[in-house]
């Protein structure tokens, strides 16, 4: 997790110093080598910076919570 926030800053400040996408790749690559996020995802983050977003914390997500729990769960027999 701290990982990409790292990379996310790191688009954004390649953004502020008007690289491309494509320049992006290969320096965060090599930056963070295994650990980098995806091609498609540097993209993803690049155009949502380029278009003005702000904040490099990634969107909740929708769907099944990781944890829950409820006072009227049945156990399976």
């Amino acid at each position: 997790m701290q990982r990409s926030l790292e990379q996310r800053m790191a688009i954004k400040f390649c953004v502020k110093l008007e690289k491309s996408a494509a320049e992006t790749i290969p320096m965060l690559k090599k930056t963070f080598g295994v650990d980098c996020l995806s091609d498609r995802q540097i993209f993803r983050w690049h155009k949502a910076f380029a278009e003005g977003r702000e904040y490099v914390n990634g969107e909740n997500r929708a769907g099944r919570p990781s944890i829950s729990s409820s006072d009227d769960s049945e156990t399976c027999a």
